[in-house]
């Protein structure tokens, strides 16, 4: 078919699509807009005087939803914000389960509220009258009410609100449990803190009549029971003589010759006053509050669900430094799996270093200990007079406060069961504060005719603070070359008075000083403590003699009253040798460097991980595991009063016994004399050269095991009496036949 000239071919016209004048983003805030200024007004003209149609507005609105007007109008205005929210947040998303829930609740409330109008008034009246939950109350709570009754309409809307709820707010049953519990615990601190106070003050009364001013004392843990303050402990003495002159407590030193029988003195005690414990600071404790506490107990469940652990937190034990979180795992799960996971705790409880014990002694669960915010100071005094120091002090006169444990307990022990301790750590983690408290808590009850001490201070600067005491058997030891005399005249006194057992029959010091009477002749043996600040110093001078003496005297020393506490802060094998670690089972370990310092002190891991500042673990001698502690501290302040107190308490006319400086200077051992005075081994050095048939320093000490400054003086002695040849060079002296003396000629030497 031709197409018809002249006529164009029809086009087909497209419909183009009409873009809209205003887009969607800008349709979706116009809607936000007027629900958000729909919902101001309406609470404008409901809350305040409004014209005509504010008053139509206000009609409709009551007449739809009652008194429960006020929520929708806020459920709209929330509708609004949320929809602004998602326009201005690209990562927000519409929550269409919470709006589903949050309608849920609002339907359940109107209807609530029409059952509780209609309690008063006729059902059909009320949404005329603007009451109930209005019509929507009365659609929905009608029908329920008519078939059911108020009571079950009530209580099905009441349980629609609730799911409502949850879905709203996106929790669970649990999370609600918990949330009232932490709601709870904030009650209760705040009523602990700050109303309790203000009525539950005690009253403190003298003479039958309160008195203003008093302390309260309370202990805020709940494992700690608030202790009273005990009597100061009176110690039995013997009063002296009636003499009016004061009585020195007698010095003991040990006889000239190891074999001579000497007459025993009696020694009068005299009637001393023990410090009393007010002058000790009372410290205050902090508090982990109980919702940061169920924070971290979520943590820790959640921590060890992520890596399918199934363990739940049982207990929680608040202490000083540390709380410990008791967790017991489920059937199944073994300890290894809890203890692999430590530093994804750390990690998740944002603490570092937490230490796992596992398991707990004594009981079933993994100890997951967590440091505090910060470290609560232990203070000495509310360590010995809680109950467990007290019935310890009871029972022995060496009872020492080593501080409290992760549940706020306190921790006591007896120097004379250690008997021995070894105390080690590094700079500045509160080794020479222990040492301190060690020696505070003797000095508070026992008296100078009880105790005596034996102070070595290679630093010169711990321990000569108590120079002046009249607890000291000898001025505090500051020079390394006498510690070996020391140790050698302690070791004479032990052996001194295991004579003394043995010729009265008694076994140890306790039946040996019951025996002490006035009539009986005995003398009263004191305990004697060595306390050696820093042990490094001293093994590098004389390692071999120093290890020795110190494992004698831990080997034999404990039934003679005699202890040792030692203190290092280098725990390394050529210190603390395998001779001395094995004969000092009490252990106490601060705060180490590296784990192998740490299993140099107790044979395992651990305190590495240590906070320092008095965070410690101590092992007992009758113990297989440590445990932790944070020692007690005692300031400065304090230890100056119990010092000053115990100078003051000696007569102005003491005087330091007449070879008390001696001993120091010359050896503690009682052996090394000075000026002219002959050594009682004298004569058998002379009987070993003579044997011999020549004389040197090396014999000596060979065979009559001494040291070297010893040995030499025999050698002068000899010497000076004519008895030896003068040196000549590398060659070994000649022995002479017979005494002779410095204007007589030499005879003839003895040839073997």
């Amino acid at each position: 078919m031709s197409r018809k000239p002249g006529k164009k071919p029809a086009t087909k016209k497209r419909r183009t699509r009409s873009t809209p004048v205003v887009s969607g983003d800008t349709q979706r805030d116009i809607i936000a807009l007027i629900l958000l200024g729909l919902a101001a007004l309406t609470f404008i003209t409901l809350l305040f005087p409004a014209g005509d149609l504010g008053l139509w507005w206000r009609g409709v609105v009551t007449s739809v939803f009652g008194w429960g007007w006020p929520l929708v109008v806020a459920a709209i205005g929330m509708l609004a914000i949320y929809w602004l929210r998602q326009r201005f947040d690209e990562q927000f998303t519409f929550p269409v389960v919470g709006a589903v829930g949050t309608i849920l609740v609002l339907l359940a409330i109107l209807g609530m509220l029409h059952i509780l109008g209609t309690l008063s008034g006729d059902p059909l009246s009320i949404p005329a009258n603007a009451g109930g939950g209005g019509a929507i109350g009365f659609a929905l709570a009608g029908p329920l009410v008519r078939y059911l009754g108020r009571a079950a309409s009530f209580g099905l809307l009441l349980a629609v609100a609730a799911v409502g709820a949850l879905l709203a707010l996106g929790v669970t049953l649990r999370d609600v449990v918990e949330a009232a519990k932490d709601a709870q615990a904030a009650v209760n601190d705040f009523y602990r803190r700050a109303i309790s106070p203000m009525f539950n003050q005690p009253v403190i009364r003298q003479n039958g009549h309160p008195v203003a001013g008093g302390e309260r004392e309370a202990s805020s843990r709940r494992n700690v029971r608030p202790v009273t303050p005990p009597p100061t402990p009176v110690e039995p003495t013997v009063k002296a003589a009636p003499q009016p002159q004061p009585v020195q407590p007698t010095l003991l030193t040990p006889p000239a010759q190891p074999g001579a029988q000497t007459p025993l003195p009696t020694t009068i005690r005299r009637e001393w006053q023990l410090p009393p414990i007010d002058f000790l600071e009372v410290t205050g404790e902090q508090e982990l509050s109980q919702t940061d506490i169920r924070r971290r107990v979520k943590i820790i469940e959640e921590t060890l669900a992520n890596f399918h652990i199934q363990a739940r937190v049982v207990e929680v034990n608040q202490g000083p430094a540390v709380t410990q979180f008791g967790v017991q795992p489920a059937a199944g799960v073994t300890v290894n799996r809890i203890v692999a996971r430590q530093n994804d705790l750390s990690l998740a409880l944002a603490a570092s270093p937490i230490r796992i014990e596992a398991p707990v002694p004594g009981r079933s669960v993994v100890g997951i200990e967590v440091p505090n915010a910060s470290i609560s100071v232990v203070g000495l005094r509310s360590v010995i007079e809680s109950t467990a120091f007290q019935k310890l002090h009871a029972k022995t006169k060496l009872a020492i406060a080593l501080g409290q444990d992760v549940s706020g307990g306190p921790a006591a022990a007896d120097l004379a069961k250690m008997p021995h301790l070894l105390i080690a750590g590094a700079t500045g983690s509160g080794k020479s504060v222990c040492i301190n408290a060690i020696i505070s808590c003797l000095l508070l009850y026992n008296t100078p005719d009880d105790l005596k001490f034996i102070m070595v201070d290679p630093k010169m600067v711990e321990l000569v603070a108590f120079n002046g005491i009249p607890h000291l058997l000898a001025p505090v030891v500051t020079e390394v070359d006498k510690v070996v005399n020391v140790l050698k005249w302690t070791a004479r006194e032990m052996d001194r008075r295991y004579r003394l057992f043995s010729a009265h029959g008694a076994r140890n010091i306790e039946m040996y000083n019951k025996g002490v009477t006035a009539k009986s002749g005995r003398e009263y043996l004191p305990y004697i403590v060595v306390i050696i600040d820093e042990l490094a110093d001293i093994m590098m001078l004389s390692p071999d003699e120093v290890e020795r003496l110190l494992c004698r005297l831990a080997q034999m020393a404990r039934a003679t009253g005699i202890h040792l506490v030692i203190a290092t802060q280098r725990p390394s094998v050529d210190v603390i040798t395998g001779l001395i670690k094995a004969n000092f089972p009490a252990r106490i370990s601060f705060a180490v460097t590296s784990q192998v310092d740490s299993r140099g002190v107790l044979d395992m891991p651990g305190a590495e991980k240590l906070l320092g500042r008095g965070d410690m673990l101590y092992m007992a001698s009758d113990s297989s595991s440590p445990i932790r502690l944070q020692g007690v501290w005692v300031s400065e302040k304090e230890l100056e009063w119990l010092i000053n107190f115990w100078r003051g308490a000696a007569p102005p006319t003491t005087t330091p016994t007449p070879d008390l400086t001696q001993i120091v200077n010359g050896g503690l051992d009682g052996t090394e004399q000075g000026g002219n005075e002959e050594d009682p081994m004298l004569d058998e050095a002379k009987r070993v050269v003579q044997q011999a048939g020549h004389a040197s320093v090396s014999l000596l000490q060979r065979k009559l095991r001494i040291g070297y400054a010893r040995a030499a003086r025999l050698i002068d002695i000899m010497e000076e009496q004519g008895f030896v040849s003068p040196a000549d060079g590398a060659r070994p002296r000649e022995v002479y036949g017979e005494q002779g003396n410095g204007d007589e000629p030499p005879p003839e030497p003895l040839r073997r």
